[in-house]
């Protein structure tokens, strides 16, 4: 049994639907465990029996958390944060009580770890940085160390901006590219840590099988590009226009402090995966993006 918290969102689904086509048997942990939104073949679990769904189990997958996209208020801020900690809390103290301990704890990061750091070539050995979303994550992954007793390999991959189909950053992102009006966020220059879906889910399930996984692991694509390069891409798979640019102060007036999200950046290499030989089906940005919107080249 594997069990998956946060395992009906945009990642959790196609990570449900993966461990399942590899044979695996997954419970989802939901707060709504009568949801028709729990993926198709696996069980639905609530947070009170979280405990007995873990002990005996082979491996606690936990993605759950309040999502960043959204107006960073206090109260917003808050929730981002004690959504996390309390997730991780509550995955240790069933891993504590187990009989029977899961072997491995994957617990999700995000590289705004690393906070912002212009140019600087980043990999799992790189210091944190500073701002909301780095302080935000070093305290999501400590409390992930907390959550994983003696016995268990953590695995903490440091996902970069996710691109898949129905959903994710580049759903929100489409429209103004097909009305024309896409462009670069900001200056263009900053750099944009990406991955395709698929090759992501890969890696979660590599961390499962590989024993090499371990400690936080850089989960982006080998091949980072900066905002302008990805604009110019998606405006060409979609035969597009992409030269209109949103200036940083629109964005910050429209967005707040969560224009950090888009006008701030990480060059992020996954020098761990790398090195195991993981094969990133999607290793440069135009060949995810046309199979994600299914666009053969022109060329």
């Amino acid at each position: 049994m594997i069990v998956v918290t946060g395992g009906t969102g945009f990642l959790g689904r196609a990570l449900v639907a993966a461990l399942r086509a590899r044979g695996r048997d997954v419970a989802v942990v939901t707060r709504d465990a009568a949801s028709s939104r729990v993926p198709p073949g696996a069980r639905a679990v609530s947070w009170t029996d979280l405990p007995s769904a873990v002990d005996g189990a082979e491996a606690v997958y936990n993605l759950a958390g309040e999502t960043i996209a959204q107006r960073w208020t206090e109260a917003a801020k808050g929730r981002i944060v004690e959504s996390r900690l309390r997730a991780a809390a509550d995955v240790g103290a069933a891993l504590r009580s187990a009989r029977r301990r899961p072997s491995v704890l994957v617990n999700a990061s995000a590289v705004g770890f690393y906070g912002n750091r212009g140019d600087e070539e980043l990999t799992e050995a790189s210091a944190p940085g500073t701002g909301f979303l780095a302080e935000t994550t070093v305290a999501w992954e400590e409390a992930a160390r907390r959550a994983a007793p003696g016995g268990v390999r953590l695995v903490l991959p440091r996902t970069g901006v996710v691109l898949g189909e129905e959903g994710g950053a580049l759903a929100k992102m489409l429209l103004p590219f097909r009305l024309g009006l896409g462009g670069p966020l900001g200056t263009g220059r900053q750099w944009m840590p990406w991955i395709h879906r698929d090759d992501l889910v890969s890696l979660l399930v590599a961390s499962l099988e590989d024993p090499r996984f371990d400690g936080p692991v850089n989960a982006t694509a080998p091949a980072p590009v900066r905002m302008k390069e990805f604009a110019a891409t998606l405006g060409r798979v979609l035969h597009r226009p992409s030269f209109a640019p949103a200036p940083a102060f629109a964005i910050r007036f429209a967005m707040g402090e969560m224009a950090a999200l888009v006008l701030e950046g990480q060059r992020v290499l996954p020098a761990k995966a790398s090195a195991f030989g993981f094969p990133f089906r999607f290793g440069s940005l135009e060949p995810a993006l046309r199979q994600i919107l299914d666009r053969p080249s022109s060329g």
